[in-house]
Parts: C-alpha cells; sequence; structure tokens
C-alpha cells in the first residue's frame, strides 16, 4: 500500500492518531519531507525559513537568543494541515521569505466530516480519495434545547448549585461529560509507567496536576481518584509569586504568597480530602520570589518564542514554576483545625501533569463569552464558542508545550481528547452554559453540575479567574502594561 500511494499511506497513518503528536518525517525514496503537529496544536513545532541559505529549519523549540532579520523570524506551525515539501524538484526556499503562498510545499488540511466532498466515481478507485483529513469532532452546534430564562428565584445571588431547578433537564448531559471526561482521563495515564519508587519515597506519584482549585482542575481531580490504584498518591502543584507592585501597595511582604490560588487551591485540596479520605493528596506549594523570576526570566522568554507579548510571559512563567515541581509540601497537623498546617522542602516526582486547558474554550468560562452573551444574547454567545474551539489549534497550545516540557515533563490534556470535543460539540449549547445565571455559576455551567454531583460543593461556584492574575504573575514592575504589549 505505502509502494502505490505513498501520499495516502502517510495521510492515513496520521489521520488515525487521536492524541497529540508534532513529527517530521523524511521519506528517502520519494525525496519527500513532511512535518505536522496534530490537529489541535498541543505539541510544539516551529519553523523557519531562511532566504539567505537557502534552508528551512523545522524545530520542537525555537532559537530565542538569535537575532531574527525581517523575513527569518520563527513562527509557530499552523495545525490545521500536514505538509509536505518535494526535494525531489528544482525547490528554491527564498521565495518562502516574502510568502507562504508560494512555497514549494503541498498542504493537506483537515477539515470536518459535514465539509468534506462526496467521492465521484471517478475518484472511487483512486486510494488517494480515502486520505482526506477528516477531524473527529464535527462544529459546535448552535442548537438551543430551551431558549426560556430560568425561574425568577434563581437569577438572585447564588451561592451554590443545591437544589438547582432545572437538573432533571441537565442530567443526561451531565452523565455524558462525566463519561466521556473520565475515558479521557483513563486514556491519559493508562499508559504511564509503573515506578517502583526510590528509597526516601517508595510511592513516588506517576501523575500530578496543575491545580489552582478551579472547577476545571479539581474535577479533574475527583474523576482521576475515581480510576488512578487506591495505594498512589496524587501531587497538586498550586504556584504563587511575590510580586513587588502588590506588595508596594499593600506595604507589607508578610502575606507575599496569599494570593488568589493559594486560598482556592488550599480550600480545594482540603475538599479533595473530605471527598476521598483514602487517597495521599500530595499538596505542593510552589512559593517564586522576585528574585527567582529575575534569574529565569531570560530562560523562559527564549522558550516562549515565537510566543512574544506581556500575556505569553506572565502565563508562561506561572506554567514553567509550577511544572517544575520545586515546593513545599503541605501537611495538616490536626483533622479539626484546617488552618495547622506544616510545610517541609519538596520535589515533585510525576512526569506526567494533567491541565486543564480547552474547558473554557467548549463551556464559556471567558468573560469575552460573558460580554457576547451581553451584545446578542444566544446568538452571538455562540458564534463566538464555535471561533473559539476552532481556534483551539491555532492559540497557545505549543507555547505551553515548550515550557512544560523544559522540566522533564509532558502536559496532557482530557477536555481535549477527541471524544470530549465530539461530546460537547454536539451538546446544545444551552446546556453548557447559560448566561442567564450570575457571574461564578453560568459560565461552564455543565462542568459546575457535574463538580457538584461528585461532591465538590465549594469549587463548584467559583468563577474563573486567569493563572496570571490568580499567581499574581501580571504587572510585576508596572501597571501601565497590557496583556497583548510586545516584550
Amino acid at each position: 500500500m505505502k509502494r502505490q500511494d505513498p501520499k495516502g499511506y502517510v495521510l492515513r497513518v496520521f489521520g488515525r492518531i487521536e492524541g497529540p503528536y508534532a513529527f517530521v518525517y523524511f521519506d528517502h525514496g520519494q525525496q519527500k519531507l513532511w512535518f505536522a503537529r496534530d490537529y489541535l496544536g498541543r505539541r510544539s513545532l516551529v519553523t523557519k525559513w531562511v532566504a539567505d541559505t537557502n534552508s528551512l529549519l523545522i524545530s520542537s523549540v525555537a532559537d530565542g537568543t538569535e537575532t531574527d532579520s525581517e523575513h527569518a523570524k520563527w513562527t509557530e506551525l499552523p495545525a490545521q494541515s500536514i505538509y509536505c515539501l518535494d526535494l525531489a524538484g528544482s525547490c528554491s526556499l527564498a521565495s518562502l521569505a516574502v510568502s507562504e503562498s508560494t512555497a514549494p510545499f503541498t498542504q493537506y488540511s483537515w477539515r470536518y466530516e459535514s465539509d468534506i466532498e462526496r467521492p465521484t466515481d471517478a475518484s472511487k478507485d483512486n486510494p488517494s480519495a480515502a486520505s482526506q483529513l477528516v477531524l473527529p469532532f464535527g462544529q459546535v452546534t448552535p442548537a438551543l434545547l430551551d431558549n426560556s430564562p430560568p425561574p425568577p428565584s434563581t437569577n438572585a445571588s447564588i451561592v451554590g448549585l443545591d437544589g438547582f431547578p432545572e437538573l432533571a433537564q441537565w442530567q443526561p448531559y451531565i452523565d455524558g461529560l462525566e463519561r466521556v471526561l473520565t475515558e479521557s482521563i483513563r486514556t491519559r495515564i493508562e499508559s504511564i509507567p509503573l515506578t517502583h519508587g526510590t528509597d526516601t519515597d517508595p510511592k513516588a506519584p506517576r501523575v500530578g496536576i496543575l491545580f489552582s482549585g478551579g472547577v476545571d482542575c479539581i474535577a479533574i481531580a475527583a474523576l482521576l481518584t475515581k480510576i488512578l490504584p487506591r495505594g498512589e498518591a496524587i501531587e497538586l502543584f498550586n504556584v504563587a509569586f511575590e510580586n513587588p507592585r502588590q506588595t508596594r501597595t499593600a506595604g507589607t511582604s508578610n502575606a507575599a504568597y496569599d494570593v488568589p490560588d493559594r486560598r482556592t487551591g488550599r480550600q480545594g485540596w482540603l475538599e479533595l480530602r473530605g471527598l476521598d479520605p483514602m487517597r495521599e493528596w500530595r499538596f505542593v506549594e510552589i512559593d517564586v520570589p522576585y528574585t527567582q523570576v529575575v534569574e529565569h526570566r531570560a530562560h523562559i522568554r527564549n522558550l516562549l518564542t515565537p510566543s512574544d507579548t506581556v500575556m505569553d510571559m506572565s502565563i508562561g512563567m506561572a506554567l514553567w514554576f509550577a511544572s517544575k515541581g520545586a515546593g513545599l509540601l503541605v501537611a495538616r497537623k490536626s483533622d479539626t483545625d484546617n488552618t495547622a498546617v506544616s510545610r517541609h522542602p519538596y520535589e515533585g516526582a510525576a512526569r506526567v501533569l494533567l491541565l486543564g486547558m480547552g474547558a473554557d474554550e467548549q463551556l464559556g468560562g471567558y468573560s469575552r463569552h460573558r460580554g457576547a452573551w451581553d451584545r446578542g444574547g444566544w446568538t452571538q454567545l455562540g458564534t463566538e464558542i464555535r471561533l473559539d474551539v476552532q481556534r483551539i489549534a491555532t492559540r497557545n497550545l505549543g507555547r505551553d508545550d515548550r515550557i512544560v516540557s523544559d522540566n522533564g515533563k509532558e502536559s496532557r490534556y482530557p477536555f481535549l481528547a477527541a471524544e470530549v470535543v465530539g461530546f460537547l460539540s454536539q451538546t446544545p449549547l444551552d446546556r453548557k452554559m447559560n448566561m442567564h445565571y450570575p457571574r461564578g455559576m453560568g459560565e461552564k455551567l455543565l462542568l459546575r453540575l457535574l463538580a457538584f454531583q461528585l461532591g465538590l460543593t465549594a469549587a463548584c461556584t467559583l468563577a474563573k479567574r486567569a493563572i496570571q492574575f490568580g499567581a499574581r504573575t501580571a504587572k510585576m514592575e508596572s501597571g501601565q502594561t497590557k496583556g497583548q504589549d510586545t516584550l
């Protein structure tokens, strides 16, 4: 089959892979160079076209210390296609410095099944006709199950989901999300090799979670504890930064690490302990003094390349220190006093980290989603959600992969499994979110109801908070900088 149709063979192989990947494959016999990232862009691959030397550079990380010329800059390889460069013909890469549209490569794009042209009788005998790249999920449906607002009593300030008036109508979707998310987590941990521990830590964990205590990560933790063997510990990494601007404003440094994510993280850790007291939950507080920020800033900026905004740095900084896993392990001194804790130095053992990326885009977790609702109701909100899901592949997962993998860890994203994306894409819009409800409830309502069903009664109503504000990596020196400003 490979000899008869080498192009179709390559496309069929990668068309069947559901998980994250980035690859460069040289077919010597055909003199073709294939390269791509998975269709959601979960792994990093960057390219640089150099006209002066007529060369193409492809790498998982860029050299951010180089001085790039105007026409030779590192760029994130778009994830919506698989690329093939024909090296057998007269291949001049110089044109790529001007416009990629004139590049000597062929681009095979991923498509939704609804966009695929039906094969004609003439094409049925062509093996390549079956090699079109079809996404394993459909487009986000704009359909609504019930356009009526909730009862008036629910429009007031709501502190919990107990007695939620529409639970019966939501139950099939809550159960469906629990099913696909559980299977996604199971798939992402079952391949992690069993460890035999060390002399100092015979129960060294295999898996950890970047943990702010928010509904995304705590739902992952609550489902993970149902799957992981009882004797294994789970690491929860919670990061907080000394922010000199915040310290100056407060006039004291005594509570430098008492940031919003630290408070919700501890609350979530205690809630998980109550949910599954037989599990060893290792809550690791990673306190980052400003001196370490200064020390590692240049290295992190190098990893970010080609991402280069102030927001990229704020998020990258938080992810780098959190995934490093070096902090203080927290233990309760008393079963009756939650504030009495001890802390001792700890180095994270897990090499696989579960992250909650993808939940906000699919379930309406960003403030811009409520803004879309305010502007145009369900219609505008549905359009915004569809665009956000389509743009997942072009956003920041490549950047995050470069940051996390620098610490020898691998990031895995349960909310971005094909089955989860497929389930949420076909779920009616008003069974994923409902902005009739106040902030901290209407966004990601389906996930909040699942968290409530799992017993997470405190975390299920926490409002969305971006990591750069929750961990306080944003605006460290000046309050005048904006997230989109370049570094």
